[in-house]
């Protein structure tokens, strides 16, 4: 296994697709830096690419839905995607990728035996541990060819083994899905998080029970009853969830009015807005939106 790293600094671009992996081989790990702004990830049928912003925001979307990563978050973006990541400001950013062969050497996984795809996509927060695991990477790609090979692929196999772990949290979400193999468990529970993960990045949007279901490829009645056995609250729980974290942000990082805040999160009725919002977070959005502009609730 070889790694590459490459660093893009104000306005970089780097266009990467399939193509690439067929003519330099499927045994590297990419890695890629990007520093300030409009910095740019474009990929074409992209393997599975893992996207961490150490500062600022990034902006990625793949042809299908558009989200904005916060610092503290780490993407886990579906392979044979389009893919396109943009730096924010003086964003600054890696992104990880590599074919299935890699992540199942740095797993220790056979690939027959390992599943498929061995990373499932997700949006998760990213603890210290695994930011400083990522910059460890970076650092050691960056100096491939001044340090020990055996250095750099153990930064990677302690970032992969982070990985695993998070994404061994799925496996009790798994175990619930039906089938009768676990290939078949995943391949449902994949089709439901794709579903999840729409919610996420579209919560604001008019979005309805048949529209998930047709991306699921269930009926609706089997879609609710799927959904709610494998992650334990309803559809609409789940999106009304997204929604109101969406709306809590807004107040934060916004000058918009409260009522264009419930508007923007996918509310069209205020009072249930605000009936909701204090019922989750116990205090009503007016009340946060005056905490938010004391002097010195940041620094709180």
């Amino acid at each position: 296994m070889h790694v590459e790293c490459e660093r893009l600094v104000n306005g970089g671009r780097l266009d990467w697709s399939a193509d690439e992996f067929d003519r330099r081989g499927e045994n590297g790990l990419r890695i890629l830096v990007g520093y300030g702004r409009g910095c740019v990830l474009h990929g074409y049928a992209l393997p599975a690419t893992i996207v961490i912003p150490l500062r600022g925001r990034v902006q990625v979307s793949d042809g299908e839905q558009a989200r904005v990563l916060q610092s503290g978050e780490v993407l886990v973006a579906e392979s044979g995607q389009r893919l396109q990541v943009i730096g924010r400001g003086t964003a600054l950013w890696i992104a990880v990728f590599a074919a299935a062969p890699v992540w199942h050497q740095l797993a220790g996984e056979v690939p027959e035996s390992a599943p498929d795809p061995l990373l499932v996509p997700s949006l998760r927060d990213a603890d210290r541990g695994l930011r400083r695991a990522v910059v460890r990477l970076a650092r050691a790609g960056l100096e491939a060819r001044r340090s020990d090979p055996s250095l750099v692929f153990a930064a990677a196999s302690a970032f992969a083994s982070l990985i695993a772990d998070m994404q061994g949290e799925f496996d009790p979400l798994i175990a619930r899905c039906p089938g009768r193999t676990l290939a078949q468990r995943r391949s449902v529970f994949l089709r439901l998080q794709r579903v999840r993960n729409y919610m996420a990045s579209s919560c604001h949007l008019d979005l309805d029970i048949a529209g998930f279901a047709r991306m699921a490829s269930y009926s609706p009645c089997h879609f609710i009853r799927a959904f709610s056995t494998v992650y334990g609250e309803t559809p609409h729980a789940v999106l009304v969830e997204q929604r109101l974290g969406r709306a809590h942000r807004l107040i934060n990082e916004s000058a918009l009015a409260i009522t264009e805040i419930a508007r923007a999160s996918g509310f069209e009725n205020r009072c249930a807005f605000s009936r909701s919002f204090k019922r989750r977070f116990g205090i009503t959005a007016t009340d946060l939106r005056e905490y938010a502009r004391a002097p010195g609730f940041a620094a709180a």
